[in-house]
C-alpha cells in the first residue's frame, strides 16, 4: 500500500473509532495493542456489538471472528488469560482483528421476545438474519480499515454463518476459515437429530453447563490436562457477563437465542441451508478429531462442492477437541493456530 494510501485508511480508521468507539478493559493497552468497543447499525432497530484489536503495525487482511450458537464473541476469542485470546493472537500476527456477536447475542440489541419468559413459540435469529449482521460488520471493517475484502474465521454455527455470507457475498470475502462446523451433509447426528420448532425463542445456559460437552470429549480423566483452569473460569464468566440480566436469575444464566438450534438441527438432519459452490474465497477447513459438532462428512462434502473457490485447503486436527482454540497448546491449540496463520495472508 502506497504512503498516500496508508495515511488515508489510518485517517478513516482514527476518525471512525474517535466518533463511536470506546475503550474496553479500563482503556488497557498491552504494548502498542488496543481494545474498542462499538456498535455497528445492521436492520432496522438492530444494532451489532463489534470488539476491534489493532497495532500500529497491524496491516495484513483484516479478520472477522464469528462464535457460535451459545456463547457470545468475547468470551469465546478474547478471554483475559494470557496465552488464550485468539483475538490476540491473530493481531499481533498483523491482522486488524475484529470480533462480533450476532443480534440476541452479548452486546447486540435483542428481540423484544428475549425480554419475556423463554416460554414455547417460534425460535429467534436465524441464519438469514445473522448474515444481515456479517454484512453490517463486514460494511465496518471495509470503512476503518480500507480493505475491499476481508477473512472471516467462524467456529461451529459461527462457521456455518460464514459459508452462508461467503456463498451469498462471494465478492467481500478474500479468505474463508470454517472449523468443526455443520455443512448438512447426512442425516444423522447423535445430539441434534431432535428439536422442536415450537421450543421457545431463546434458552438458558449456566456457567457448570458450558463445561459439560467439553469434559465429555477430553481423553483423560483429569480435563486439566487439556484445560487450563483459568480458561474455564473465565470462559464461564465472560460468558455471564455478556448478558446483564444473568444475575437477575439464580442460578445466573445468559440468553441466547434458539434459531441457531433450529438451523443447526436441520443441517444435522441432511438439510443443507447453503451451497459451497458460490464460494469463491480461498477456504480452509479445520476439523477436529474429537468433535461432537461436525462429521467428517461435513468436511468431505463441503471441501467436494467448494469447485469455485480460489484454494481450498483441509485440517483434521488428531485427538484435539471441538474447544481447540481454548485447549492447551499441547493439544491442539498450537496446531490450529498454526494452520490459521499459515492460512491467513
Amino acid at each position: 500500500m502506497r504512503a498516500a494510501n496508508r495515511l488515508a485508511v489510518a485517517a478513516t480508521f482514527l476518525a471512525v473509532m474517535f466518533a463511536t468507539a470506546c475503550e474496553t478493559r479500563s482503556g488497557e493497552s498491552t504494548g502498542e495493542l488496543s481494545r474498542t468497543d462499538t456498535r455497528v447499525g445492521s436492520a432496522p432497530g438492530v444494532e451489532v456489538a463489534v470488539r476491534a484489536l489493532r497495532t500500529e503495525s497491524a496491516d495484513r487482511v483484516p479478520v472477522i471472528l464469528l462464535h457460535g450458537a451459545r456463547v457470545p464473541g468475547i468470551a469465546s476469542f478474547d478471554l483475559p488469560v494470557p496465552g488464550y485470546s485468539l483475538a490476540e493472537d491473530l493481531v499481533r500476527a498483523g491482522h486488524p482483528t475484529f470480533i462480533m456477536d450476532a443480534r440476541g447475542y452479548g452486546g447486540s440489541s435483542r428481540p423484544a421476545e428475549m425480554d419475556g419468559d423463554p416460554g414455547t413459540g417460534r425460535p429467534l435469529v436465524r441464519s438469514n438474519e445473522v448474515v444481515e449482521d456479517i454484512h453490517a460488520v463486514v460494511e465496518h471493517v471495509a470503512a476503518t480499515t480500507g480493505a475491499e475484502r476481508v477473512a472471516l474465521v467462524g467456529w461451529a454455527t459461527g462457521g456455518h454463518w460464514a459459508g452462508m455470507y461467503a456463498a451469498t457475498h462471494p465478492d467481500r470475502v478474500s479468505h474463508l476459515v470454517i472449523y468443526n462446523s455443520l455443512y448438512g451433509a447426512a442425516d444423522g447426528h447423535p445430539t441434534l437429530a431432535v428439536f422442536d420448532p415450537e421450543s421457545g425463542p431463546y434458552r438458558l445456559s449456566d456457567g457448570p453447563s458450558l463445561l459439560t460437552s467439553w469434559d465429555r470429549s477430553i481423553p483423560a480423566s483429569d480435563v486439566t490436562l487439556w484445560r487450563d483452569p483459568r480458561v474455564a473460569e473465565a470462559y464461564q464468566r465472560e460468558a455471564l457477563a455478556s448478558d446483564p440480566t444473568s444475575e437477575s436469575r439464580t442460578p445466573a444464566s445468559f440468553r441466547a437465542p434458539n434459531g441457531a438450534m433450529e438451523d443447526s438441527h436441520y443441517l444435522a438432519t441432511g438439510r443443507q441451508l447453503w451451497d459451497a459452490s458460490l464460494i469463491t474465497a480461498e477456504t480452509l477447513i479445520i476439523r477436529s478429531e474429537l468433535d461432537f459438532w461436525s462429521r467428517p462428512e461435513d468436511v468431505e462434502d463441503m471441501r467436494r462442492h467448494l469447485v469455485h473457490a480460489a484454494g481450498v485447503r483441509t485440517v483434521v486436527l488428531p485427538q484435539a477437541t471441538h474447544y481447540v482454540h481454548l485447549d492447551r497448546p499441547e493439544r491442539g491449540r498450537d496446531q490450529f493456530l498454526g494452520a490459521l496463520l499459515d492460512f491467513l495472508p
